[in-house]
């Protein structure tokens, strides 16, 4: 077989739409596995709210199915992406759209079915709070999909913008670190508020009227959860849109795939890191609701001490971008 430039770029187009969709499809069945293992859980303790459990169950699971749906998106247009004009740089765009909506939507799936089982446990104790359990758990959920919709954004941008104008060295490895970048910092940031609201669902059921305070920590905590993948971000657009000059050298390409890879794997940890404290926050908000401020502002304190790690790794990338 010839491997010529048309070859290469549909294996890249091919592989990353495999992975964006394979890679995509682990979050989401997940998280709608945990919503209907708690829903199960929550029948057979009230099985008389058994039809407002599995209204939830099938809401919260059709939220959590949104990051797969932006994978399947992904993955067809890059099996159907335009071969027209043959260029290399393609093949690199091409596989790192594939990263980047793959890997990005393994956490928002994750973290969207946490607060879909918990509303579906606190319906079977608290039916009386059913409508304030589902929209908590709408607007909890909608902030997890987030990274997954940075994530699509990211791989829309390298799928439909033309690179061809740019040096294939090193320019190759910039695309492929800015999917890597977006990515796998998507992964913590999405399982991060998840965690966030799942413990908003649980503390409304256990206290109903605390919805107010707990709603408000809840958001919060799932912002600042939500920085990671903001960075991650912000390294892939620098990495997309910055001009870099030809260099036959490979420690130049190495040195941008580097920087994706460092701000990928460094927001993971912070993003689940940050999401552990804002849990912690909540589910004390509502059994001590009048200690709410002292409670967010210790969250917050500890949060920006885990976010720390994410800004070393940012720092880290800028330095192999604009200095090494």
């Amino acid at each position: 077989m010839a491997w010529n430039v048309e070859t290469i770029i549909s294996l890249a187009a091919y592989s990353g739409g495999g992975l964006a969709m394979g890679l995509g499809a682990i979050g989401a069945a997940i998280g709608e596995g945990q919503t209907a293992a708690q829903a199960n859980l929550a029948i057979s303790r009230s099985p008389k709210a058994s039809g407002e459990i599995f209204k939830n169950m099938l809401i919260g699971q059709a939220v959590a199915e949104s990051a797969s749906i932006f994978a399947l998106v992904i993955a067809i247009l890059l099996l159907f992406a335009d071969f027209s004009e043959p260029n290399l740089i393609k093949a690199a765009a091409f596989f790192g759209a594939g990263l980047s909506m793959g890997l990005g939507a393994i956490g928002s799936g994750i973290g969207s079915g946490l607060p879909a089982g918990e509303a579906c446990s606190g319906i079977s104790r608290q039916p009386a709070v059913t409508s304030q359990l589902t929209t908590n758990m709408l607007i909890g959920s909608a902030v997890c999909q987030t990274p997954a919709i940075f994530s699509m954004v990211v791989a829309l941008m390298l799928i439909f913008i033309d690179f061809s104008g740019s040096p294939l060295q090193p320019t190759w490895a910039a695309l492929l670190g800015a999917g890597l970048s977006m990515g796998l910092s998507a992964i913590g940031s999405g399982y991060g508020g998840g965690l966030a609201a799942g413990a908003s669902c649980e503390g409304i059921a256990r206290q109903p009227r605390s919805v107010a305070s707990v709603t408000t920590t809840m958001l919060v905590g799932q912002a600042v959860s939500q920085t990671p993948s903001i960075f991650g971000l912000l390294i892939s657009f620098i990495l997309m849109f910055k001009s870099f000059p030809e260099s036959t050298s490979l420690a130049a390409a190495m040195g941008l795939l580097a920087a994706g890879i460092c701000m990928g794997f460094g927001g993971i940890g912070p993003g689940i890191g940050n999401g552990m404290a804002a849990e912690g926050a909540v589910r004390w908000v509502a059994r001590n609701a009048e200690h709410a401020g002292d409670l967010m502002r210790i969250m917050l304190v500890g949060q920006a001490v885990s976010q720390s790690t994410a800004i070393y790794a940012m720092v880290v990338s800028l330095v192999l971008i604009f200095v090494v």
